[in-house]
């Protein structure tokens, strides 16, 4: 589920190793699709690889790792870091969420707008978000384990947030049988105008 299924069917693909990185309608934000191999014992997949990464146009430092546990209905974000901004590759090693970029980039055609993507265990898809854009997610299984790379650490003091339901980026967010769960500071982020 993309904002703009159309830039997504028009998309440039381009396979590295066993990596296929996929071009979306914001400039620099892709998605990457991992080859999986199995048998009865079970599975192995290489989840990152720089010299593949660099083909596929990602030329990120990755410098921390994160990991977290959310259940259905969580709405974590969207994030951002103002002074320091991260650049994140961002997966699910359990369950299932919608996954979220807004281009917060002033100088770019596309700010403001935002682009989408399920990640699950099963799909085993990765999303990459560069720099100066803000990031979320929700829960659409009943539990899920999310894991990102980044390429700079982060600072609590720089951290900054933009509205998850902003009428004006209109990100269109799955329905689910449960209500959305938020923190305190993600209901009182302020809306892209006031940023």
């Amino acid at each position: 589920m993309t904002q703009a299924s159309s830039g997504m069917a028009a998309a440039l693909a381009i396979t590295s190793g066993n990596f296929t990185f996929t071009n979306t309608s914001l400039e620099g934000v892709k998605i990457v699709d991992v080859a999986c191999f199995g048998d009865e014992r079970g599975y192995f997949m290489e989840t990152y690889k720089r010299s593949d990464f660099l083909v596929g146009g990602i030329d990120a430092e990755f410098v921390q790792d994160n990991q977290s546990s959310s259940s259905k209905g969580v709405l974590r974000g969207l994030h951002f870091q103002i002074a320091r901004p991260q650049a994140k590759l961002v997966r699910v090693v359990s369950g299932e969420v919608f996954d979220v970029a807004v281009d917060l980039r002033k100088d770019s055609p596309s700010y403001g707008k935002w682009e989408g993507v399920v990640l699950s265990a099963e799909n085993r898809r990765q999303f990459f978000i560069p720099r100066g854009f803000a990031h979320g997610f929700l829960v659409l299984s009943q539990t899920a384990e999310f894991a990102y790379k980044c390429d700079d650490v982060y600072r609590p003091g720089d951290e900054g947030g933009l509205l998850w339901s902003d009428v004006d980026v209109n990100i269109s967010w799955p329905p689910l049988d449960c209500a959305y769960v938020l923190s305190e500071k993600d209901r009182a982020n302020p809306c892209l105008k006031e940023l």
